[in-house]
């Protein structure tokens, strides 16, 4: 499927600053409607062939440019529970990579150049959003010491005290990328998300972005997620024993009660940058404009900065001498 503006029949897409579908040939807003078959080979705008991978849910037809949806994958066992819509558009984008790294000087030139942004495109990465329930145990000893001097002496009192906690907490929402192309360390990178703003499905929110399916089921990903929850656990039993000299446990248990799963489209703009014979990739989250990656270094700029150091020092070392020999 595709949507087509009901007054020009151009390509209508989601728009984030908008918040509404808008046709970027008219200036129309929310005049879309759906058109085209189901076929997954054949583009629903122009007719022409459409090559996509097994785990594709929508991409951009090579031909007519127009941005395509293929209902098969996201209907039945496929259909989002949930989404949360694009809020960072692409020049916004751009811009969070512009403040990132623009103290970096020794970045390419050609880095976020317009040539090269041609390959930054906003993906509806899919997610597995778990929650679950904890019920958490800690048993440890903590001391207190005390110090002063009296008559001459110095003395050292030490008390010691029994601590035991135990906590109780709700976990919604814990996320892991069910995602084949992203990489799962980057996916945690982008956390987190605001995930009061999810919306229930629907493909329209999907129109100018490309997406992805997951390729097993919510059970696979799910130690990410445990992990997690389990972790924050521990940290907040731990946060909730201060105030002593030192701390010993004794032990620490936590019981994690699973809930809900929910599969859910979250937003990331990825940007594909080919520099020195090597493919750097680098990730917007596409709601609140965090950035993960690496810039690569050029090594003609760091020559370049070298000699232009080089002969501010000699410069200054002249003058030096210059005026040695005034006195």
């Amino acid at each position: 499927m595709n949507f087509q503006c009901k007054n020009c029949g151009a390509n209508m897409v989601f728009d984030p600053e908008r918040q509404t579908m808008y046709c970027e040939h008219c200036e129309s807003v929310d005049s879309h409607e759906q058109k085209g078959d189901r076929s997954i080979t054949v583009c629903a705008a122009c007719g022409g062939e459409v090559i996509v991978n097994p785990l594709t849910s929508a991409s951009q037809c090579a031909y007519c440019g127009n941005y395509l949806i293929f209902d098969e994958r996201i209907e039945g066992a496929y259909k989002p529970d949930t989404i949360l819509p694009f809020k960072i558009s692409k020049k916004a984008a751009v811009e969070c990579m512009k403040q990132e790294f623009k103290k970096r000087i020794f970045t390419p030139t050609s880095f976020l150049s317009e040539p090269t942004l041609k390959d930054l495109n906003g993906y509806y990465v899919p997610y597995f959003l778990f929650d679950y329930k904890a019920d958490a145990f800690y048993e440890g000893e903590g001391t207190k010491i005390r110090r002063w001097s009296s008559g001459g002496y110095d003395y050292t009192e030490t008390s010691y005290y029994a601590i035991r906690r135990h906590m109780k907490a709700s976990y919604d929402n814990i996320p892991a990328d069910a995602s084949v192309a992203m990489e799962d360390d980057a996916m945690d990178l982008m956390e987190p998300y605001d995930y009061s703003q999810l919306v229930g499905f629907a493909p329209k929110y999907m129109s100018g972005f490309w997406g992805e399916i997951y390729n097993d089921n919510a059970s696979a990903f799910e130690p990410r997620a445990k992990q997690k929850a389990n972790a924050s656990a521990h940290q907040l039993l731990n946060q909730s024993v201060s105030g002593y000299s030192s701390v010993r446990v004794v032990s620490e248990n936590v019981a994690l009660q699973p809930g809900k799963s929910d599969y859910a489209l979250l937003p990331v703009w990825l940007y594909v940058y080919k520099f020195g014979g090597k493919i750097y990739r680098f990730f917007v989250n596409g709601q609140n404009g965090k950035v993960v990656g690496e810039t690569p270094v050029s090594t003609g700029k760091v020559f370049s900065y070298g000699l232009t150091m080089a002969a501010a020092l000699f410069g200054i070392v002249k003058i030096g001498m210059m005026l040695l020999e005034m006195l």
